[in-house]
């Protein structure tokens, strides 16, 4: 298996041990943290790989239409919180539960005075 081109070297995968060794007890949660990380790790590389290919076939910019695609940025505290009073726009759901309410709240205080 360790032919494969993505497979993380021994060296990151004994890091990533000891880091996880040191944020939790060993567990079945560590065997499905180290297999998280692997499955990132690897994506990251095959993205990267792709957009090497997309620069060297003269496709500068559309690379980076890659990569915004595939790693989206997840939405600002803000861009979450309009979300979540814009669905109270919608008649079958006009309230907002607590979670909702802690997200507008944080979002609030963030603002300056």
């Amino acid at each position: 298996m360790t032919d494969h081109p993505i497979t993380p070297p021994p060296e990151l995968v004994t890091d990533w041990c000891g880091q996880l060794a040191r944020e939790n007890d060993y567990g079945p949660t560590c065997v499905y943290d180290i297999a998280t990380q692997a499955a990132r790790w690897g994506a990251d590389q095959e993205l990267e790989a792709c957009c090497e290919w997309l620069k060297l076939e003269g496709h500068e910019h559309e690379h980076e239409a890659l990569v915004a695609a595939r790693r989206p940025k997840p939405p600002s505290l803000k861009e979450q919180a309009l979300a979540l009073i814009d669905a109270c726009t919608d008649p079958d759901n006009d309230h907002l539960d607590d979670n909702a309410l802690d997200t507008i709240r944080r979002a609030l205080e963030q603002l300056d005075d």
